[in-house]
């Protein structure tokens, strides 16, 4: 048994197919499955089935797969040992993180840490909050930034700052002459959400016990995952949306004189890092969580965890 076969069993199984495996490892598709046939015979059990499309593991493949994962994540935390004696840090980092967090976050993060560590690869992409989990759980991610808590067997749930929701108002809504809100205000009007998935949605709709309905216009439903796209058709079409307070840190005049902040007590949404609790490459994942605890305004990490409004995921 070597760890490169342990390495094309989790491939096979993350992906499901042997050639998308053999791809990922950069090998050939007859010499992975070569490999984890010689493991199958060497320990005497087939750990997947592969008269099924997409292959599947066996019973006893479940359980060798589990430990697998196990093995290899502790065999990398020596390559971490390493780096951590050389003082730096290098090759990849994965990370997933929620599209009402991306744009307005990692801009200002990533101009100053990629400059401080120049030798890391890092790789992001914009995930829902189920993908996220999904892709930590496998292994295709190393962490994850996203609204918490989220109360998963597992998870590793490192708090960042705590951002507090306001509405966007159109000039022809009512309460565009107020000068805050209240979440029962909000329920009575028309109201632009995110698509389902997006755990902002629950959020939003939790906040005001909106029921989804898009009032006289209710022939017409945009499903969009993107913040802007709803403030844009707040612009066009009247009604109100609900804004992370991040995503309006670069407003102008205009734009702000939409914003209404709400009465006490305020809905706050908590940002973490996440990661599985046996996670490699801390060194990296903490170089990241302080280089975006360094551009975060200092408001938004003074907000107590207790005022965080019970939002659904």
């Amino acid at each position: 048994m070597t760890l490169v076969q342990l390495e094309y069993v989790i491939a096979v199984d993350t992906y499901r197919s042997f050639v998308a495996a053999a791809e990922h490892c950069y090998v050939t598709q007859p010499t992975l499955s070569m490999q984890i046939q010689k493991l199958e015979e060497s320990i005497g059990a087939k750990i997947f089935d592969r008269s099924r499309q997409p292959v599947v593991p066996t019973e006893i493949g479940e359980k060798i797969i589990r430990q697998a994962r196990v093995i290899l994540n502790e065999s990398k935390k020596i390559e971490e040992l390493l780096q951590e004696e050389k003082g730096e840090i290098s090759g990849e980092l994965k990370v997933g993180v929620i599209p009402t967090v991306a744009p307005y976050l990692l801009p200002d993060v990533l101009t100053g840490f990629l400059k401080a560590y120049p030798k890391l690869q890092l790789q992001i992409w914009e995930y829902t909050t189920e993908r996220i989990l999904q892709e930590l759980r496998v292994g295709r991610l190393d962490c994850g930034i996203l609204s918490t808590p989220l109360q998963e067997n597992g998870i590793e749930e490192i708090p960042l700052y705590y951002e507090t929701f306001v509405a966007y108002v159109s000039e022809k809504s009512p309460l565009y002459q107020k000068k805050m809100v209240t979440t029962d205000e909000i329920a009575n009007e028309k109201l632009w959400l995110l698509n389902e998935g997006h755990c902002m949605r629950g959020q939003v709709l939790n906040l005001c016990h909106y029921k989804h309905n898009q009032g006289v216009d209710a022939s017409f439903e945009y499903n969009t995952g993107s913040v802007e796209t709803l403030k844009r058709m707040v612009d066009i079409n009247a009604g109100i949306t609900i804004l992370p307070e991040m995503s309006i840190l670069g407003y102008d005049e205009d734009q702000l004189s939409h914003v209404r902040y709400f009465k006490a007590p305020e809905p706050v949404r908590e940002i973490s890092l996440v990661t599985t609790r046996n996670f490699v490459k801390k060194q990296a994942v903490n170089a990241l969580k302080n280089e975006i605890l360094a551009i975060v305004p200092e408001r938004f990490k003074s907000k107590k965890k207790k005022e965080i409004m019970g939002f659904d995921h």
